[in-house]
């Protein structure tokens, strides 16, 4: 009951990044669905949706105006767009609470490289949740001899991997461990002013707002770390700032987008830290229904057993 409270009031605070007329309509889904609800999907000229795990359903009659998307940014932004515009670049937007407010449109391009929008299409409001406990009996999974073990999150877009890192990274803090966080969205630890909202841990530094690979850097030289975790490993920069990272002796803690194994090692990026050995156990979240199923499987070299 206190996880599903808890749950409905990260949603209930989601809503307050939508347009004034549509809260109201946002608030009157059943309960159970507020709890499960992913997203908030906005698309000019069709009926906003609440994505739930069956699928998107519609939670209001009015189509979404330019007027609308227009509104979304301004809140995420508190009224200051000029704040956010490197991560305009990106697509999206960090707001307060660790909601992540993804963009869509026509692009404005200038020598080569996106620098904004001159045109809203769309917008998808990430419900970030934290799930304290979910990552319980995963981590006695991840360890050998005591030691926790470098550890790689593999699902789906929307399957979770976000909420069993942060949770990871607060039993491995609050058992003793330094933990440096490198939270280029701030999904992870949404700080506010320097303090992070979302629970990660008494011995947690993080460093947001900054390029993953250049975070990771950043805080191998200045942290002294023992782990180091970030979220979505999508480039090469990316894994060679963790290569370099584990050969300083870091235990690392990452996620990927992904089914399962075998489709993580047919992409040459992935493939090739697995045969580094840059990481020795993987956890694959699947969906059943409305749940979850986590699997902790063993990496050797491309070798893998359950």
């Amino acid at each position: 009951m206190e996880k599903t409270i808890r749950l409905i009031s990260r949603y209930d605070e989601a809503v307050e990044l939508l347009p004034y007329h549509l809260r109201g309509q946002a608030r009157l889904i059943d309960e159970m669905d507020k709890a499960n609800a992913e997203e908030f999907r906005l698309r000019i000229g069709h009926v906003p949706t609440v994505l739930l795990p069956e699928g998107e359903r519609p939670m209001a009659r009015t189509p979404v105006t330019a007027q609308d998307l227009s509104a979304v940014l301004e809140i995420a932004s508190l009224a200051s767009v000029h704040t956010v515009r490197d991560s305009l670049k990106q697509g999206y937007i960090s707001a307060k609470g660790g909601f992540r407010v993804g963009l869509g449109g026509q692009a404005s391009v200038r020598d080569g490289e996106v620098t904004g929008f001159l045109h809203l299409g769309s917008a998808a409001i990430r419900i970030t949740k934290e799930i304290r406990g979910v990552a319980d009996t995963l981590l006695p999974q991840i360890k050998e001899r005591g030691l926790i073990l470098s550890t790689l999150i593999l699902s789906p877009p929307g399957g979770g991997k976000t909420t069993v890192l942060r949770d990871l990274v607060r039993l491995a803090s609050d058992s003793g461990r330094r933990v440096s966080l490198a939270d280029e969205r701030g999904e992870i630890a949404a700080l506010k002013e320097g303090v992070p909202q979302m629970d990660v841990g008494s011995r947690t530094d993080v460093l947001s707002g900054c390029i993953k690979d250049q975070a990771v850097m950043m805080l191998l030289r200045t942290m002294n770390p023992e782990i180091i975790a970030m979220d979505e490993i999508t480039a090469e920069e990316d894994a060679r700032a963790l290569e370099r990272a584990a050969s300083c002796g870091v235990t690392l803690f990452a996620t990927v987008h992904g089914y399962d194994l075998d489709s993580l090692l047919k992409k040459p990026l992935y493939r090739a830290m697995i045969e580094k050995g840059l990481f020795e156990r993987l956890v694959v979240i699947s969906r059943e229904a409305s749940s979850r199923a986590y699997i902790v499987k063993e990496l050797g070299g491309t070798l893998c057993s359950v």
